[in-house]
């Protein structure tokens, strides 16, 4: 996954903010909550993790390249390696998803003045 289309897809939502942190990871944010995480050097280049739907984890790790994100699938975070190999359209529904069930998570008075 290229950081700049990710940026063209996230970038023009509301709130939504990223920077680096953890070395190598690009970290998308909503009001300083991370939604999607991109790694964009070293040997995990590529790779990207974004939260999901409780309901929909399981069923997320049941398909092929995707996998429980470190440290975060306990708060129902999946990884995919090679977010490449998903489809354009699908892969796009997911991030702007996990956006939003972050986004959801903030304070009332927090989302509306996004």
């Amino acid at each position: 996954m290229k950081q700049a289309k990710l940026d063209t897809w996230l970038l023009k939502l509301p709130g939504v903010a990223v920077g680096p942190k953890w070395g190598d990871d690009w970290v998308y944010t909503v009001a300083e909550k991370m939604f999607c995480v991109l790694c964009v050097g070293g040997s995990d280049a590529g790779r990207m993790s974004l939260k999901v739907d409780d309901d929909l984890f399981l069923a997320m790790l049941d398909q092929p390249g995707i996998e429980p994100a470190p440290y975060l699938a306990r708060a129902k975070w999946v990884m995919l390696r090679a977010p490449e190999e998903f489809d354009a359209k699908w892969l796009r529904a997911q991030v702007e998803r996990s956006y939003q069930l972050v986004r959801d998570k903030l304070p009332k008075r927090v989302r509306e003045a996004l």
